[in-house]
């Protein structure tokens, strides 16, 4: 089948990849000629782990390739997906749908008769029905369908996600978006991965409810941590004890700094504004992105405690700043609350991070970028684990407190215990939801 994919932000591109690796005949579009340029060159402009060589084997099988020209793309497609940005539009909270409707004018004009169009983009409820009616508005004349398909896919794991998902949502009204919708994704039918077929709507609640329940499990657990440092117990065995309940499970129990990245944010204030427009107050979902802020700003009174009461003159190296691992993703991550309030209060900023170079030299001015912690750790007075990438899980922390003027660390990921630091020459520690201890 033919499928042509509009978008190749981080949704658009690995949907496309992949759904090429399914043996399909996949158009990425995209107006930035520089990003287009790059992809065709085999760059791939975004990090997820194993994306740019299964990018590559689909391009040299003539499955995949890489276009600005919609109306090109278009030939002979059955279906076309939108997988245009949603940001949360500026002053009220709600997803800014105007990239989304401007891909389905310009489907309208150049789409064949049969097509469906398939919302691949997170948006809120209606956006599929509203999408009908800007398409034929613009082209009353073009026979379509229209279908929802929300994506779930985790960065860092993007690839196993749409390979071997946990479910594929699907929200038709018509046999044949129905038809078509079962062809594309075929392979995974076949392999017996769940795939949930419903309305337009349900389909577009899905997403946003699954979302904000993985939000309120991961506020939850950095309430109770904050209450575990109030009465002496320790976040991680309360965790454990919680998810070998499985009714709870133990994904999304890890105490840490607060969420961040390209939906947790986002799709909560998106939920809870269509909750506000329909006349009923999401009061859990609304706790959550204030509970959420509120965590990032305790992290900071917590390293303001470990230096004394001042962050002036004090030198702090920050392992890691992108939301989470294996990924260049800053959107809404804890080091964009953290780094400035260091920086604004007086001390110097060392910063390390596998991919997060990128995007944090614009997003965090003011700080002094090093190639590993090693190098961040001399001569400071603080250390902060913020991100647990792989490389920040291994190492020698005494050679880490030797390099150090006075060796503090703030671990606020749990990577490791306080008799690990204490043994290795460390005179202050600091977690989540656990012992620490002071010079």
């Amino acid at each position: 089948m033919k499928i042509a994919m509009i978008g190749t932000g981080y949704v658009g591109l690995v949907s496309g990849v992949c759904l090429s690796d399914f043996g399909h005949e996949v158009v990425c579009v995209d107006r930035d000629a520089e990003k287009i340029a790059r992809l065709e060159r085999g760059e791939v402009p975004i990090y997820e782990p194993g994306l740019d060589r299964l990018m590559a084997h689909n391009v040299e099988g003539g499955r995949l390739r890489f276009t600005r020209d919609l109306a090109q793309a278009l030939e002979g497609a059955e279906a076309v997906f939108i997988a245009v940005g949603t940001p949360t539009r500026r002053g009220d909270g709600h997803a800014d749908l105007s990239y989304v409707m401007a891909a389905a004018e310009e489907i309208a004009r150049a789409a064949p008769d049969g097509v469906v169009i398939v919302t691949k983009s997170t948006v809120p409820v209606g956006t599929n029905r509203r999408v009908r009616e800007v398409v034929a508005a613009a082209n009353p004349a073009l026979d379509f369908d229209v279908a929802s398909n929300p994506e779930f896919l985790r960065e860092g794991a993007a690839i196993d996600d749409f390979m071997k998902p946990d479910r594929v949502v699907v929200g038709v009204e018509s046999e044949r978006a129905a038809r078509v919708m079962s062809e594309i994704y075929r392979p995974l039918y076949l392999r017996e991965f769940p795939i949930v077929v419903t309305d337009l709507e349900s389909a577009e609640m899905i997403k946003y409810a699954a979302n904000a329940f993985l939000a309120a499990k991961i506020t939850f657990i950095n309430e109770i941590a904050a209450l575990c440092e109030r009465v002496g117990a320790d976040v991680r065995e309360v965790s454990k004890g919680m998810g070998l309940d499985n009714r709870i499970g133990n994904k999304f129990l890890h105490a840490g700094p607060g969420f961040g990245g390209s939906c947790f944010p986002k799709d909560t204030r998106a939920l809870a504004r269509i909750g506000q427009e329909h006349g009923m107050a999401l009061q859990i979902t609304e706790a959550v992105i204030k509970i959420n802020e509120e965590v990032k700003r305790r992290m900071v009174e917590k390293l303001l405690d470990l230096c004394g009461g001042s962050f002036n003159g004090r030198t702090v190296a920050v392992l890691g700043v992108t939301f989470k691992p294996e990924t260049d993703d800053m959107r809404e991550a804890p080091a964009l609350t953290i780094v400035p309030a260091l920086v604004g209060g007086g001390a110097r900023v060392r910063v390390t991070d596998p991919q997060g170079r990128r995007e944090g030299e614009a997003l965090l001015p003011g700080v002094d970028w090093q190639d590993d912690p090693y190098a961040a750790a001399e001569g400071a007075d603080l250390l902060v684990i913020l991100t647990e990438w792989n490389e920040f899980r291994a190492l020698d922390l005494s050679d880490i407190a030797g390099r150090m003027a006075t060796p503090r660390l703030a671990d606020l990921r749990n990577v490791y215990s306080a008799d690990a630091a204490r043994d290795a020459g460390f005179t202050a520690y600091a977690a989540v939801g656990r012992r620490g201890f002071g010079e």
